[in-house]
């Protein structure tokens, strides 16, 4: 393999191990503050042993992403050079807002919302939680402003073959980052939600049967089933979008070859790109134009209008549909789960231990729904602007190889070790006692 090749996927490997840790955090620190807010008002400490034992859940997944977050950004310069000498101009500050806003006021109260329960006011404890949770939503902003600008770029200037920036408003709301942006939010928030109910199933199929664990997982259920539907919506309306600024990729995500009127919904298909055609397709009529264009016989451009200029088209196929197929699933546990919770106020043992196998079925429909993003711009880099075999660094394979068999082995000891962290926190806090929590 050419280094090429071989950076692509050690960036991939990289971001793909980071981005799931911050697909927890974005949404647990506003789970965390839900927990702080009921305690404040009810005084009932169960809030507070759901707060205290997924504050460690917290700081294990923050202090995991910060360390990935980092070497990850080391790569534009070592393996990415074309990538900053033609969109520095725009890519530098946008990183920069991020840090600078965003991590500095995750960083600084962090440690009063672990630590400062008993040392500070309630208030201000609060408050700490408020800003570490705006503190990671603020990241998450500023990162898909920079990843949608890629996508979809709007408010710059080509000058000699730099990217100059004419409109930061523009540049930061460009046509698909309010899309993009409410999506991963939302996905955040079904992951966190499976990853609360997984976690706490596994401690009431453990014989844990405390208020704080049932609470839990009632919150946890009804979160999944409320944000569950909104992802659909907000899921269709991106997918106009997509239509409307990147249809290539929209046509690489429904192995869609030819410009149809009335194109049929392929549900399972082996696509052949020498062949330029669909194996062993399974397609229901009319309804890929009902979904894309909400016209029965709307027009959707084919991949041949792209030729040379198109994704790969069977990851991204397969990928969008990995993707709506475990949301769907999702909502299906999360709907089934909360009627046995309203409806007979317990949870069957047989759900319990569908909700444990699906703990980390949120980390499986972000990755799948990231690859349909990125896989899916490809071969630019930029859309319209920087090819991504234009932005490579000339280096030796076997030095690009060396370091991602070293990246693989230790994301691999690292997830492994985070795992197991996870079921070792849930086992511990089965065997603590409740802190006492002053009136």
């Amino acid at each position: 393999m050419d280094a090429f090749l071989l950076s692509r996927l050690q960036f991939a490997a990289n971001i793909s191990f980071h981005i799931l840790f911050p697909t927890i955090t974005i949404t647990l620190g506003w789970l965390l503050l839900f927990f702080k807010l009921r305690f404040a008002r009810t005084r009932d400490p169960k809030w507070m042993e759901l707060y205290f034992y997924f504050t460690k859940v917290f700081a294990l997944s923050f202090s995991i992403g910060v360390v990935t977050g980092v070497t990850m950004s080391f790569q534009f310069g070592t393996n990415w050079p074309g990538y900053m000498n033609t969109v520095g101009n725009i890519a530098g500050p946008l990183l920069a807002y991020e840090v600078l806003t965003a991590f500095f006021l995750e960083a600084t109260f962090l440690g009063i919302m672990l630590y400062g329960f008993r040392r500070v006011p309630g208030w201000f404890h609060t408050l700490a939680t408020f800003l570490v949770a705006g503190g990671t939503t603020l990241s998450a902003f500023w990162i898909l402003a920079l990843d949608s600008w890629m996508q979809t770029p709007a408010g710059h200037i080509m000058i000699d073959g730099v990217a100059h920036a004419e409109s930061w408003w523009h540049i930061v709301m460009n046509p698909s980052m309010p899309y993009r942006l409410v999506h991963t939010l939302l996905g955040s928030g079904l992951t966190v939600a499976f990853l609360a109910a997984g976690l706490l199933a596994y401690r009431r199929l453990k014989g844990d049967d405390r208020p704080a664990v049932r609470t839990g997982l009632r919150c946890a259920l009804f979160l999944a089933v409320v944000l569950g539907p909104l992802q659909g919506i907000v899921g269709d309306q991106h997918g106009l979008n997509t239509r409307d600024y990147q249809p290539a990729k929209l046509a690489a995500m429904e192995a869609l070859w030819e410009t149809t009127e009335g194109a049929p919904l392929a549900l399972f298909a082996l696509p052949d790109e020498d062949a330029r055609e669909n194996h062993m397709e399974l397609a229901i009529p009319k309804l890929g134009s009902l979904i894309i264009t909400h016209d029965p016989n709307g027009k959707i451009l084919g991949l041949n209008e792209f030729e040379g200029l198109h994704p790969p088209v069977s990851p991204v196929f397969w990928s969008f549909r990995i993707m709506v197929g475990v949301g769907l699933l999702m909502i299906a546990v999360a709907s089934l789960g909360s009627y046995f919770l309203i409806r007979k106020q317990e949870l069957p043992k047989w759900l319990l231990r569908v909700l444990l196998g699906m703990t980390f079925a949120g980390w499986v429909g972000t990755l799948s729904g990231w690859y349909v993003t990125e896989i899916g711009r490809q071969p630019w880099l930029v859309y319209g602007i920087l090819k991504t075999e234009d932005a490579v660094a000339d280096l030796p394979p076997a030095h690009v190889g060396l370091t991602l068999t070293a990246y693989l082995v230790t994301y691999l000891v690292l997830g492994l070790a985070y795992v197991g962290s996870l079921f070792y926190l849930a086992r511990k806090a089965m065997k603590e006692e409740p802190q006492q929590i002053p009136a």
